[in-house]
């Protein structure tokens, strides 16, 4: 919330908000795939589909006003009403036989998890992986990493609910980063050679400086946490290893795909939801 707070504005009144599941009540007159009634699933990023940086699959960065706008350039979906810009190339049918708990982890966290996590850091066949951090984003690219069949994957977390939970999930190993050296633990895990991939889910220094010291010589650093403020970068010891760092914001070119895995049950994005909270019940949920 701090990080929301200073970049998108929420103190003049913004309602923040990017992800969520909904029924069309209205559809502007260039609408042509959805009508009142439909039930739909947001995507975080806008798109009008045409723009130099979308022909590119660049969505996070249209350039005709879509883009990661929802809850920061426009009122977010934190309300009773939204709406959505470029509706076609934004919204995705809900299938009927779809849990609404499943369907609003495709606005943001499984696709993040997916694009920025497991396909930008490269994941393969055999790999050591670490994920650290096990929130909704870390645990989406815990469960999209399996499509990719890695031999070992670790998850480092300090809750030990979170960890439990991704070692039911499919990790190979969890590491409560608070109780034991992660870093330590890594090393020994896969006999001193390092990860092939290290995934940074949480967005902090701490977590940065695990992913940093624990990749293997031509592994991969894929961040996917949004970091609020500067982290210690070790250039100095990274130059040698011929790694590769990629960080980014999710295109969301992705989604459709894991809509469809998620609709036969490839992705048990459920068992993530574990509280209902009323929309009157906000700040009970926080």
């Amino acid at each position: 919330m701090a990080a929301a707070r200073d970049k998108t504005g929420e103190w003049n009144g913004r309602i923040l908000g990017h992800e969520g599941v909904g029924i069309v009540e209205e559809v502007g007159s260039a609408v042509k795939n959805f009508k009142e009634g439909d039930k739909v699933i947001f995507s975080c990023v806008s798109r009008c589909g045409s723009c130099e940086n979308c022909q590119k699959q660049l969505y996070a960065h249209c350039r005709q006003g879509g883009g990661w706008i929802m809850g920061y350039m426009i009122d977010g979906t934190q309300a009773e009403y939204v709406r959505t810009p470029f509706a076609d190339n934004s919204l995705y049918h809900l299938p009927d036989n779809m849990n609404t708990d499943v369907a609003v982890f495709l606005s943001d966290a499984l696709p993040t998890g997916h694009e920025i996590g497991v396909q930008y850091g490269d994941v393969k066949p055999g790999d050591a992986i670490a994920i650290v951090g096990a929130g909704p984003v870390g645990m989406g690219c815990l469960l999209t990493a399996q499509f990719y069949s890695p031999a070992t994957i670790i998850v480092v977390d300090l809750d030990d609910n979170r960890l439990r939970m991704a070692k039911e999930m499919g990790a190979t190993h969890t590491i409560n980063s608070g109780k034991e050296d992660a870093v330590a633990r890594i090393l020994e895990i896969t006999d001193g050679r390092g990860l092939d991939c290290a995934m940074e889910a949480v967005g902090i220094p701490a977590t940065w400086d695990i992913c940093q010291q624990s990749v293997k010589k031509g592994g991969n650093i894929a961040n996917v946490g949004v970091h609020g403020q500067p982290v210690s970068f070790a250039l100095e010891k990274l130059w040698i290893k011929n790694l590769k760092i990629t960080t980014g914001l999710l295109n969301a070119n992705t989604t459709g795909m894991l809509l469809k895995s998620c609709e036969c049950s490839k992705l048990p994005m459920d068992k993530l939801a574990t509280h209902h909270f009323k929309f009157s019940e906000t700040e009970k949920s926080v």
